[in-house]
C-alpha cells in the first residue's frame, strides 16, 4: 500500500452546497429556507436559549442563593453552652429540656449544636449533633447518642 492509495471510499465524500447560484443548482435564490424571516438570513439563527426577546427561562429561575430547600429538614436546636446548667450525669433528651424550660418550643427532632462550654458530663439523646458539639460533649466524659430524626421526642 502507498500513500497515494489512500483515498477516501466511492460515495463517502459529497460535494458542498452551493446556495443561491441558480435554479439548476438546486438550492437557487432562497437557498432551501424558504421565504423571509430570522432563520432565513445570512448569519445562521439565534443563539442558544434565546426566546425572541422574552425574558428567557435560565434568567427566569430563581438565582441559586434565593432557591427554598423543598421539604427542609426542621430541627429544635441548642447550644452545648446551654446544657452546662443542667446536673452532672443526667439524660438529656427534648422531652427533658422542653421540662427544664431550655427549649420552649417542640420545632422538630433535637439538634446539638457547638457553641459555649459545657464542664459537666451529659448523656445527650439527640437526632442530630455537629463535631465541635459531639466533640465537646465526649471531652468532659459525656456521651452522643443519634436518635432516628422522625422520632421527635421519646419518653
Amino acid at each position: 500500500m502507498r500513500l497515494n492509495d489512500a483515498v477516501p471510499q466511492k460515495g463517502s465524500k459529497k460535494r458542498r452546497r452551493r446556495l443561491g447560484r441558480g435554479i439548476s443548482a438546486g438550492q437557487g435564490a432562497s437557498c432551501g429556507k424558504g421565504m423571509r424571516g430570522q432563520k432565513s438570513r445570512s448569519g445562521g439563527s439565534t443563539r442558544p436559549g434565546f426566546e425572541g426577546g422574552q425574558l428567557p427561562l435560565y434568567r427566569r429561575l430563581p438565582k441559586l442563593k434565593h432557591f427554598t430547600v423543598i421539604n427542609r429538614k426542621h430541627y429544635t436546636t441548642i447550644n452545648v453552652g446551654q446544657l452546662a446548667s443542667l446536673a452532672a450525669n443526667s439524660e438529656v433528651t427534648l422531652a427533658s429540656l422542653l421540662e427544664n424550660g431550655l427549649v420552649t418550643t417542640d420545632d422538630g427532632p433535637l439538634k446539638i449544636l457547638g457553641d459555649g462550654e459545657l464542664n459537666v458530663a451529659l448523656t445527650v439523646k439527640a437526632a442530630a449533633f455537629t463535631a465541635n458539639a459531639r466533640r465537646k460533649i465526649e471531652a468532659v466524659g459525656g456521651s452522643c447518642h443519634v436518635l432516628d430524626a422522625s422520632a421527635k421526642a421519646e419518653s
